[in-house]
């Protein structure tokens, strides 16, 4: 894409290609329904062009715009669940800051201790979309639940010096409760 402008040749305005591709992304409309939002304001785009665009300028976007989202705090929420993929079911280990903000995300067939130690040296190393010299995100305090892996894998990361000491691990049920609600909207877009 970086060879010619991006929307060079299209039959369609840029704004309406965006539009169409921002909601896909961003709310839980099926491409039909947007052939049907966009018929009722008088424009004629099938389905399958909409999936042409957001498979065409999905990646574009993210890449785009990764560098312009807000940082995130140092408190995280760190979790897990079952979810199916392909007819395989795999665990997610996601971490979110104490905001909500998705900060990192990891599928594993297993749940233990080095599928944990991968999980957080994947979060630990810098944002995607950022240059070399950028900062590490580094928590201050991890909030867990009663997981056993997550206190073997925090104490390898730190006995090989890639998390600091001073770390918190917090293993308190309900410190989660903010990651263990989001499961819900995750399950939804992967049951379906």
């Amino acid at each position: 894409m970086s060879h010619h402008p991006p929307f060079k040749w299209r039959h369609f305005q840029p704004d309406i290609i965006l539009l169409c591709v921002r909601w896909y992304l961003r709310y839980t409309l099926s491409y039909r329904d947007l052939e049907e939002i966009m018929l009722e304001r008088g424009l004629h785009v099938d389905h399958t062009t909409i999936y042409r665009w957001v498979q065409w300028y999905a990646p574009e976007l993210e890449k785009r715009c990764r560098p312009h989202l807000k940082a995130f705090n140092d408190s995280w929420k760190v979790d897990e669940t079952y979810i199916k993929i392909k007819k395989v079911w795999m665990y997610l280990y996601r971490a979110v800051d104490s905001e909500g903000n998705t900060l990192e995300f990891f599928l594993s067939p297993t749940l233990i201790a080095e599928a944990a130690s991968r999980f957080f040296l994947k979060a630990l190393s810098s944002p995607p979309g950022t240059t070399a010299q950028a900062i590490k995100v580094v928590p201050r305090v991890i909030n867990v639940d009663k997981n056993a892996a997550y206190p073997k894998a925090i104490a390898e990361l730190k006995a090989a010096g890639v998390l600091p000491i001073q770390v918190e691990l917090r293993q308190v049920k309900y410190l989660n409760n903010l990651i263990e609600q989001d499961h819900r909207f995750i399950k939804r877009f992967c049951q379906n």
